[in-house]
């Protein structure tokens, strides 16, 4: 009987690349949404903050303390009950959240001041705006509440928040960013800045030879901050979790070159529908290898956008043989279509 397709999350490679990520910034904040299975090898082996969206991500973070919660549209009772938990740390990308939380701290007090960072827009060339919605307050806005907060005493740290997208490998320009975002005064009053997430990882349409270009530099922005007294965070999500995992799946039919898998993108892999990103082969072969035949892998709904790889290189695949993804940790969400299960996830070494 075939076994069951299922993720395989590699402990000492969410580690290893929590490290370089680390080696790289003062303090690391990891993107819970990116795979929460790791989580909790983070918070047991490292010292990283955790980067959280929603109420119900909070389940996976024991110590509440270690949460970085970006708000969107909130209220006064879930700002209680944020900070009730132990929660002190938080992103605010508009005025009307912002407004709010400071009309909370006005009427409340804190266990403990809080870290508040602001969401500043960053201009992005190279995405659609009408498919992406663009984060974040204007610099002029950014600008002016952070000369109304420097002095607050229930705002123990205040900080700027703003994102590059991970894929969007063209546009880091990062000293640059600050430059022509952030006044001098407001560069006096902060003392984190927190880039977001953006270091890329690797797939079948990425290029690759342009990390090392991002890691030069961030290590030019640290320089920089480290001149004006402010710590450089950063939120890695897909550096860390996409090369911990592989897809174990198993092939049902191989036909006219095409071959069916057990599993589907709409249970493993939306990343290849959203993005899209197309996740490397175990073995695949380039064109022009001996013994390589182009093959079309397909998942196993009749959906016509179910669609792994549209052409990749193989040897002489075979019917029940174990076809394995790699790179796959990032973004596995599932869905429920045609009553597609969610796999099971394996945490090794």
């Amino acid at each position: 009987m075939i076994s069951k397709p299922y993720f395989e999350i590699s402990k000492k490679t969410v580690l290893a690349q929590y490290s370089k990520a680390r080696d790289a910034a003062d303090i690391v904040s990891y993107s819970s949404k990116t795979n929460p299975n790791i989580v909790p090898i983070l918070e047991e082996e490292t010292d990283s903050l955790f980067s959280l969206h929603m109420e119900g991500e909070l389940i996976h973070v024991k110590d509440k303390s270690r949460v970085l919660f970006l708000a969107q549209a909130w209220d006064n009772a879930f700002i209680s009950e944020l900070v009730g938990s132990g929660v002190f740390r938080f992103v605010v990308d508009n005025e009307a959240d912002l407004d709010i939380l400071s009309s909370w701290l006005e009427n409340n007090t804190p266990r403990c001041a809080i870290e508040l960072f602001l969401r500043i827009k960053l201009k992005e060339n190279t995405l659609r705006t009408e498919r992406h919605f663009v984060f974040g307050m204007k610099s002029e806005l950014v600008n002016k509440k952070i000369a109304e907060l420097k002095d607050k005493p229930k705002i123990a740290v205040l900080g700027v928040h703003f994102h590059r997208k991970t894929q969007n490998l063209s546009e880091w320009n990062l000293i640059y960013d600050i430059k022509n975002m952030l006044s001098e005064e407001s560069l006096d009053a902060i003392s984190i800045i927190n880039i977001g997430g953006g270091l890329p990882s690797e797939y079948a349409n990425t290029n690759v030879e342009v990390v090392s270009s991002i890691f030069k530099k961030i290590a030019e922005l640290r320089s920089f901050l480290d001149e004006k007294e402010i710590k450089l965070m950063v939120e890695p999500g897909r550096f860390i979790a996409a090369p911990s995992g592989k897809l174990i799946t198993h092939i049902m039919q191989i036909y006219d070159n095409n071959i069916i898998i057990d599993a589907s993108v709409y249970n493993s892999d939306m990343d290849a529908v959203i993005v899209p990103v197309k996740l490397i082969v175990a073995g695949e072969l380039k064109k022009g290898d001996s013994c390589a035949k182009p093959y079309v892998i397909k998942g196993c709904t009749p959906c016509s956008v179910d669609l792994f790889r549209y052409r990749v290189y193989l040897d002489s695949p075979e019917l029940g043989d174990k076809l394995v993804f790699l790179n796959a940790g990032a973004y596995n969400f599932s869905t429920d279509f045609c009553e597609l299960k969610k796999l099971e996830t394996k945490i090794i070494d």
